[in-house]
């Protein structure tokens, strides 16, 4: 479904991103791992068209997003939930969510959307007039989580979605997260908490100062010695 090919991606003088290739393929959730400043959020920005590369070539079932407008890019299918979740903070909770659909003109999709969001969130629903600055972090991340779904989209990439929560909840968000996936959803995970990033995908790459250093599944990856003393504290 998504496929990366020797991307370089340049801030100013420093080659932030140097030769990256990686693919997701439909209905996995592959994760990307790394250290702070490997290029993982530049590469999510990269794809999602807020960034351009230098070279090399990003495709969504097949068709070009180089050169493609971001809100385009929404409409080709991907949607992308940020790092710091960046809710509309004066907003309530359907007003965020109504946002993430502001590509769809029929109503009663948005309506269907809508209900489609909440059986996954029902939190969410019980939230639904409040601010959503007044929301918990994790109800923070379930709204920026759900504002990306709005669109029903072919891949949801997500960065960092447990940063700035507690360890109980990082255990639901990524509950959330494997219950995405297994209804179908493709994703492509960026987190430093690789641990439980490993634990919930089908592959993973580890990137490193802006390389792939290791590919491979998940399960296995998890294994390997040179992750686990470098990302698992083993």
């Amino acid at each position: 479904m998504l496929e990366i090919k020797d991307l370089n991606v340049f801030y100013g003088a420093i080659h932030a991103l140097k030769g990256i290739s990686l693919t997701v393929d439909e209905g996995e959730l592959v994760s990307l791992i790394g250290a702070n400043g490997a290029g993982k959020t530049t590469t999510l920005h990269t794809i999602s068209g807020l960034l351009t590369a230098a070279s090399g070539s990003i495709t969504l079932d097949g068709k070009d997003l180089q050169k493609v407008a971001p809100n385009k890019i929404i409409s080709m299918g991907l949607a992308h939930v940020p790092e710091g979740r960046h809710v509309f903070a004066r907003m309530t909770v359907e007003e965020n969510l109504r946002m993430g659909a502001y590509i769809i003109k029929d109503q009663k999709k948005i309506s269907e959307n809508l209900e489609n969001v909440y059986s996954h969130f029902p939190r969410l629903k019980e939230r639904s007039r409040q601010l959503a600055g007044t929301l918990s972090g994790g109800e923070q991340q379930m709204l920026a989580t759900g504002r990306a779904l709005m669109t029903n989209p072919k891949i949801v990439l997500m960065d960092e979605p447990s940063m700035g929560l507690s360890p109980l909840l990082v255990k639901e968000i990524f509950s959330i997260i494997q219950e995405l996936h297994e209804s179908g959803i493709t994703i492509l995970l960026v987190e430093q908490n690789a641990k439980m990033a490993l634990a919930v995908s089908d592959r993973a790459y580890v990137l490193e100062t802006g390389c792939i250093s290791m590919s491979g599944k998940a399960s296995e990856l998890a294994e390997d010695d040179r992750v686990r003393k470098a990302y698992l504290g083993a």
